[in-house]
């Protein structure tokens, strides 16, 4: 227990590392708070280092409360910004490229229904496609069939 006190900037050194690791490997960067905390453990344990402030447990708080408020207020927006970039792709699914034969007209209006694999899909298009033409999956989403008339291959 004296090592503990007697090594406070060793203390904080580890803790800044453990809430670091926890914040980007285990959480993802979901939230921001423990990379601001840890962030500023590792600015107070280099003060430390350094010699401006003496090592006890009372400076290494209130250091940390202190950089923990700026770091937020500085790096809050830039980071929440790089969060809401996301490539949006579409997905490939297994659906993609599935040809069926209508057993009824389709509209953009009124679509139609297709079993297959035991469930029931709804089959949208944006054009008017007359029953019996062959179509071709070109988008799945949860219980609908996007499609077209099919090419010729």
């Amino acid at each position: 227990m004296d090592w503990i006190y007697a090594n406070v900037t060793t203390v904080l050194v580890v803790t800044g590392l453990v809430l670091l690791i926890i914040e980007v490997a285990i959480l993802g960067f979901a939230t921001f708070v423990l990379f601001f905390v840890g962030l500023a453990a590792l600015i107070t344990a280099g003060i430390f280092y350094t010699g401006v402030l003496e090592a006890t447990y009372i400076n290494a708080f209130f250091c940390c409360a202190v950089l923990t408020a700026i770091i937020a207020l500085v790096l809050y927006k830039p980071l929440k910004q790089m969060q809401q970039q996301v490539e949006k792709k579409t997905v490939n699914g297994d659906f993609n490229g599935l040809r069926f034969r209508l057993s009824e007209e389709i509209t953009p209006e009124a679509p139609g229904t297709h079993k297959y694999s035991g469930i029931s899909w709804s089959v949208q298009c944006d054009e008017p496609i007359p029953a019996g033409t062959e179509v071709e999956v070109i988008n799945a989403e949860v219980g609908i069939f996007h499609v077209r008339p099919a090419v010729a291959k």
